[in-house]
């Protein structure tokens, strides 16, 4: 399985793109300004899109990239996320106040973008990738994702502000298995100052990623990448979290200088 990275910043500045990964040349798995990379040929290409949650910064292309190849598709793009996700774009994005509501144009019965509901550990088999959904908890309803093709897992966090036993369970239960993990992308949006910060938005301190990263059974069967760094704060993030190295038998790398994974 081919993993691009497309974006995976906190924010946008030059060079800091959203989140956005894409899987195979067909899945993206969030939607946020990375999908800009793309060329227009690409965009036409994709065809499912799974959102970990509804914030801007994951979801802001989703509308753009049907304003650009929405019409040269031959069927609807498919998007799945939680159902508070979709309630959320039907009522804030496609309401035809802020963007035309695609699910209904040019017709209700042949529209743009299909909106699919699921839940915390719903399977999905598709252009030869399994995909999982897994637990996460954040400022809004959120999960994570698990997906391999035939090799390895890539497991996504997703926003998260951790706190969520059965997000590790997981993940330890699929490295049990052959062929394991082979890349865990955590988020880490705020230094340690910005604990307060991080705590009342739901998100991840390098001090909190350490406490998550204890429930890895294996500490040293997969790298974990670092991903959601702010433009502002990522070197100071980053040092801190190389503290974790220490000891611990971790492999830790900024996502932010990976445009590929190839699992």
């Amino acid at each position: 399985m081919k993993v691009r990275v497309l974006g995976c910043s906190g924010s946008i500045a030059r060079g800091s793109r959203t989140t956005a990964f894409c899987l195979d040349d067909r899945i993206l798995v969030d939607a946020g300004t990375g999908v800009g990379e793309l060329t227009v040929e690409a965009m036409g290409g994709i065809t499912h899109v799974f959102l970990t949650h509804s914030h801007l910064d994951h979801i802001a292309a989703l509308p753009l990239l049907l304003d650009t190849v929405g019409t040269q598709r031959a069927a609807p793009l498919q998007v799945f996320a939680l159902p508070q996700t979709l309630k959320a774009l039907r009522e804030h994005i496609f309401n035809d106040v802020i963007w035309p509501d695609f699910t209904r144009i040019p017709r209700p019965e042949a529209p743009l973008v299909q909106l699919h509901p699921l839940g915390v550990g719903d399977v999905f088999a598709l252009s030869g990738l399994t995909l999982e959904a897994l637990p996460a908890r954040h400022s809004v309803p959120a999960v994570g994702y698990a997906v391999r093709g035939a090799g390895p897992w890539w497991v996504f966090s997703g926003d998260t502000e951790g706190g969520v036993p059965a997000f590790w369970q997981r993940v330890n239960a699929l490295h049990a298995q052959a062929p394991g993990v082979g890349a865990l992308v955590m988020e880490t949006a705020f230094s340690n100052r910005e604990q307060a910060l991080a705590r009342k938005s739901g998100h991840l301190t390098p001090a909190a990623l350490a406490q998550e990263l204890a429930h890895i059974a294996d500490p040293a069967g997969f790298p974990v990448y670092i991903s959601h760094l702010k433009p502002s704060e990522g070197a100071a993030i980053m040092r801190e979290v190389r503290q974790l190295e220490r000891g611990r038998g971790l492999q830790i790398i900024d996502l932010q200088s990976v445009g590929m994974l190839q699992l």
